[in-house]
């Protein structure tokens, strides 16, 4: 049978008001008579009637049929690879929000304390004053804080109901960012600003911050990330962890370079007032040396850390990503903690050089607040693991 044959078939049909229909398959014909299949052998000998051998029209080339199941079959492969990439991307992205969220709650509480009575704190938005960078601190922390609350709710609700988040959280997000970045350079500012302190009384204490805050964040989420992985079965898959990484890799060297940048000023200009806080960091000042192991300390692990990042392939070794988010963290930690706010003090405005060493109320203090910072993440950590576990992502 042929083409022809198949017409003069719906011809006869037509005349004798028999509706009739042919299917064309790969080894024979169907003829559908009143409704009832008839299935006739008939061997399709021509090419272009071979499925085996056809064609399909794609973005105006002809390919055949194996190319086009192997097309098909290769993107079906990268959807779900991209697929599970964007819900690993999610998995983290929360833990990021509730990392923010305990981490803004323990900066405002440093405010509070460093205040040194409550009611100023509560003076400082009752009685604005735009020229005081303690208020806009508060007013970049407070907002921040809010941004996230409502982002996390909303994309952590939306995800729960298995819904797509608003369009309108998007703008909120996009906000997030700018505002992230204010925070610490209001922060820088408030050092930056104090002209008596040649120590802080530097253009690139800002870029230092971001630098230092880009680099430290996400070594410590990180860290969480492994953390849940091993004890609450969450796990963020390796192409977040990798990105993170990347992101690791390039603060820390932006940090690197700074400081070095501190360093080549401080030494080759030779001025006093900028050489003697780096010789009280490094070598110690009038038999006073009380930071000097923790500064080289700081500096070594630095390297440790940059060597770790730097290379690819260890960097994309879990455990040692881990390692040096570790080391990434202690290092900055003494850098900007003990190394930038003590130092900024000695030797004093009149040159005297006296250490400064916490006492047990104010370590006592700080515990305190870094207690209260981890036991709000723990319990919105749980939060996100019992959801999880509820929509059924493992």
């Amino acid at each position: 049978m042929n083409l022809p044959v198949c017409d003069l078939v719906k011809y006869v049909g037509l005349l004798l008001g028999i509706p009739v229909s042919i299917i064309i398959e790969p080894g024979s014909y169907q003829i559908c008579i009143a409704q009832n299949l008839v299935k006739i052998d008939f061997r399709v000998g021509k090419p272009n009637l071979d499925e085996a051998r056809a064609q399909y029209l794609r973005e105006g080339i002809w390919i055949s049929r194996d190319a086009q199941d192997k097309l098909t079959r290769a993107n079906t492969r990268l959807a779900e690879r991209q697929a599970v990439i964007l819900t690993d991307f999610g998995k983290m992205t929360i833990l990021g929000e509730f990392l923010a969220i305990s981490s803004v709650i323990m900066c405002m509480l440093f405010i509070f304390v460093d205040m040194g009575n409550p009611i100023r704190i509560v003076n400082v938005f009752l009685y604005p004053t735009p020229n005081s960078l303690m208020f806009w601190d508060s007013v970049v922390l407070m907002g921040y804080l809010l941004l996230n609350v409502v982002i996390s709710q909303v994309t952590f609700n939306s995800e729960r109901k298995g819904i797509a988040p608003p369009k309108w959280i998007k703008p909120i997000i996009i906000l997030s960012i700018p505002w992230a970045v204010s925070i610490h350079t209001v922060t820088a500012f408030l050092y930056s600003g104090l002209s008596a302190r040649p120590f802080w009384l530097t253009a690139i204490l800002a870029p230092r911050f971001l630098a230092s805050a880009f680099a430290a964040g996400p070594a410590f989420l990180v860290i969480l990330c492994l953390i849940m992985k091993k004890f609450a079965n969450y796990d963020v898959g390796r192409e977040p962890l990798k990105k993170l990484g990347v992101i690791i890799t390039y603060a820390m060297s932006i940090n690197v370079f700074f400081v070095l940048l501190e360093l080549f000023t401080a030494i080759y200009s030779d001025i006093p007032e900028h050489m003697l806080h780096f010789e009280y960091l490094f070598f110690g000042l009038n038999g006073a040396d009380f930071l000097v192991p923790y500064m080289w300390t700081s500096e070594v692990l630095a390297v440790i850390s940059l060597v770790l990042l730097l290379v690819p392939k260890l960097r994309r070794n879990t455990a040692l990503l881990g390692l040096a988010s570790v080391t990434v963290i202690v290092s900055l930690w003494i850098d900007k903690g003990m190394g930038l706010v003590i130092t900024g003090f000695i030797p004093s405005t009149l040159g005297k050089v006296v250490e400064y060493i916490p006492t047990l109320p104010e370590l006592m203090i700080t515990i305190s607040i870094y207690a209260i910072g981890f036991l709000v993440l723990t319990v919105l950590y749980k939060v996100a693991i019992a959801v999880r576990e509820e929509i059924g992502y493992k």
